[in-house]
């Protein structure tokens, strides 16, 4: 036979119902093709009255006639053990099990009896469930199973007189939904097919023609793919007939909220909605509980919000991107006040404990040297990414629950304070196509009053929603890094508790994921998982106590990457290696030996000890620094049209007495401008380094640049021609 010819050599198939029909055909196609073959056939009636061996038994000769090997069985599909058990006597496993039994027993609604319904049930729905709950971990075991339901356009669509027959049909669709979510991860895959064939079942519903000419040899070639190795479709439900067949998925509108906050929902609200909740215009087509779900939870924030009442599209279950409406779009500004209590809880949350003394400044409020973990910086900002922001972004019609937290970045600029107001300022810098999915970078400052604090970038991974035509990588991006090749210099164990999740997500991450064991299986997980952010606090704390003796004054900034999952009571095993002011690590859960933090670093200041770099810390107070501030509020105000007219990022270092005292950068490349204390964030255009007298000189206009240049007193680096524009910006947004 041609190389690409399917076979099913050594594989186990138990057909049900296999007596004639479209059974028969499965039989005869699987057994042509190589399979060993367990033709099951009750021997009765369409009506299921009856019993007899040889319907079963000359499908089985006419397969042996053939070459191939079968043997019969004639139990009922509601024994389904002894099915199974049939094909483990006589080939010794079982690799495919096709569900096809079935009966009839048409009553209009009425006229249906107890009798009626439940032997219906009993053959469809039940014998599917008990035929395939005895081969299940079978094939778990061997890690290979395909299974078929066999659904009806009845049970799709409904039809009269068969009440009984959809409803169990339909419900054979539900039972391969999960089962296909269940099996997938043991690949045991499973799905549904609808098929129209003439058979004894149809013969009472079309008429003897169409019997005819609908043959069953027209639907198994379907059956036969979705059950090979190399087939991977599963959850699927299809239709089939005739030689034509289609796929099937759910389709739903839009819709519409009917409540606002504080009000109650009333019926004359459904009626005045009632065109928009059955609009199908933009349908969606959720594919996921998740997806059916993740609306719901924007519906909330809207109420809350009092944002209105039309559904947000971007919450459905197709998602579109384009970078180019989106980046440098600002989410809306977010304020976190807190007291003690809130660095306390972090602090619980990540592991601490009264056990260590050294634990102590971090979680008794009175102690001497009270303080936040600088990893708290996370806290402050995670609202800008959780609140929904991302959904007022144009460009980024998004479905919220294929999103995942992929990489985060944190840089730390002074000692978080332990009470205080923050305000949280956000821009879309990036968007990137990944293939797979789309990458979104969220640049997130934090300010108390106009001090910023720290800075986050959160890497966000959206599923599905790549192949838009955008870049793969960019500058923006804070990278992740290797660590060296050589044996770690310090391995920490830290076990985590059970409560874990629990006590980390009164720290404002409310995502029932970590907490509720249903929501936990919808995404695949066993029991509830343990947040990202919460590892990666346990990590950071394990090279803050043991490279900086938990001085937060010495904590520069940490990147890590999110590679697995951490379920609550598992050992996190962090490995450190020391390469200068970087302490590369990555994070292993002990049990099962998976990273779960990779590429990732934490970056320590440096030594403080030299006269240097105590002028450096004692730079407070400069009057450059008055300069930098009314520039960054003038920035905040016309910053859009700057960064068109520039498009340009200047580095200064201001000096005192030839030593670094302060560094500033005035972007005016990304987003609508910024304006920050520190090293610019990736390369800067234009570096400048001046004296703080000779900086207010030069912006009083006492001072000439150029002369300044040539004097020495203006050091210049990059592009020195962008500096002419950066003189105007100076002159026009810096009088005090």
């Amino acid at each position: 036979m041609a190389p690409s010819t399917l076979r099913f050599d050594g594989r186990v198939v138990l057909v049900t119902g296999a007596g004639g029909g479209l059974g028969k055909a499965y039989a005869l196609s699987f057994a042509e093709r190589g399979a060993l073959v367990v033709v099951n056939d009750l021997g009765g009636d369409f009506k299921g009255d009856g019993k007899s061996s040889s319907a079963a038994d000359k499908v089985v000769e006419e397969i042996r006639a053939k070459g191939g090997k079968a043997v019969a069985n004639y139990d009922s599909v509601e024994d389904g053990e002894k099915l199974v058990q049939t094909a483990l006597d006589a080939f010794g496993r079982i690799d495919i099990v096709i569900n096809n039994a079935g009966i009839l027993r048409d009553r209009s609604f009425a006229r249906i009896s107890d009798v009626d319904w439940d032997i219906i049930h009993r053959v469809h729905l039940r014998g599917s469930f008990k035929v395939t709950r005895a081969a299940w971990n079978h094939m778990k075991n061997q890690k290979f199973g395909r299974i078929i339901m066999t659904s009806s356009a009845a049970g799709i669509y409904g039809n009269f007189g068969q009440a009984n027959y959809s409803a169990a049909k339909l419900g054979l669709v539900g039972l391969s939904n999960t089962l296909a979510l269940e099996g997938v991860k043991y690949n045991v895959l499973c799905n549904a097919i609808a098929p129209t064939a003439g058979s004894r079942l149809t013969q009472t519903v079309m008429p003897q023609e169409l019997v005819d000419a609908l043959k069953p040899e027209f639907v198994a070639p379907l059956v036969l793919w979705l059950c090979h190795e190399s087939c991977q479709e599963n959850g699927s439900l299809f239709e089939v007939g005739a030689g034509w067949i289609g796929k099937l998925r759910w389709e739903r509108t839009l819709g519409a909220i009917v409540r606002q906050k504080n009000r109650p929902m009333t019926p004359e609200a459904v009626r005045d909605e009632w065109r928009k909740i059955c609009d199908f215009d933009n349908a969606t087509k959720p594919r996921t509980i998740q997806e059916s779900t993740g609306s719901l939870y924007e519906v909330l924030s809207a109420v809350d919000s009092e944002k209105g009442i039309s559904m947000n599209p971007t919450s459905q279950g197709t998602s579109s991107i384009d970078p180019n409406q989106a980046i440098g779009k600002k989410l809306p500004d977010s304020v976190y006040s807190y007291s003690s209590l809130q660095p306390i809880l972090y602090a619980l949350g990540v592991g601490m404990s009264t056990k260590d003394p050294d634990h102590l400044k971090f979680l008794f409020e009175g102690s001497d040297n009270f303080s936040c973990l600088p990893t708290f910086g996370v806290i402050l900002a995670q609202s800008a990414f959780m609140s929904g922001g991302l959904a007022s972004v144009p460009g980024l019609n998004i479905d919220f629950t294929r999103v995942l937290h992929g990489e985060q970045y944190l840089e730390v600029y002074k000692p978080i304070p332990t009470s205080g107001e923050m305000t949280s300022v956000s821009t879309v810098v990036d968007v990137l196509d990944k293939g797979s999915g789309a990458i979104i970078l969220l640049d997130v400052h934090t300010y108390s009053g106009k001090e910023l604090i720290c800075y986050n970038q959160f890497s966000v991974f959206v599923v599905g929603a790549g192949k838009f035509g955008g870049k793969r990588s960019s500058t923006k991006a804070k990278v992740t890094a290797n660590p060296p090749n050589r044996p770690p210099d310090v391995v920490v164990e830290d076990s985590t508790n059970v409560d874990q999740a629990a006590l980390y997500r009164l720290s404002g991450d409310w995502n029932p994921l970590h907490i509720d064991p249903n929501f936990a299986a919808l995404g695949g997980f066993d029991r509830p998982i343990l947040h990202g952010l919460c590892s990666f606090g346990f990590s950071a704390r394990h090279a803050l106590k043991h490279f900086a003796n938990n001085d937060v004054t010495k904590f520069k900034a940490i990147k890590v990457r999110f590679a697995k999952p951490v379920l609550p009571g598992q050992t996190l095993q962090t490995e450190m290696w020391k390469e200068g002011n970087r302490i590369h690590l990555q994070t292993k859960v002990k049990e099962t030996g998976e990273i779960s933090i990779a590429g990732a670093y934490v970056d320590l200041t440096s030594s403080l000890s030299s006269p240097e770099s105590k002028k450096a810390v004692q730079g407070v107070g400069l009057q450059s620094e008055l300069v930098f501030q009314e520039i960054s509020r003038r920035v905040k105000d016309v910053g859009d049209q700057l960064v068109k007219k520039v498009n340009a990022i200047f580095q200064w270092d201001i000096t005192n007495d030839g030593n670094t005292v302060a560094q500033w950068t005035i972007d005016l490349k990304n987003g609508s401008g910024d304006v920050y204390r520190g090293q610019a964030r990736g390369r800067a255009d234009t570096y400048f380094v001046l004296s703080d007298q000779d900086f207010m000189e030069l912006v009083l206009g006492n001072l000439n640049p150029q002369k300044a240049f040539f004097s020495g007193k203006l050091k210049v680096k990059g592009n020195i021609m962008l500096s002419q524009k950066l003189e105007t910006i100076l002159k026009e947004y810096a009088k005090l």
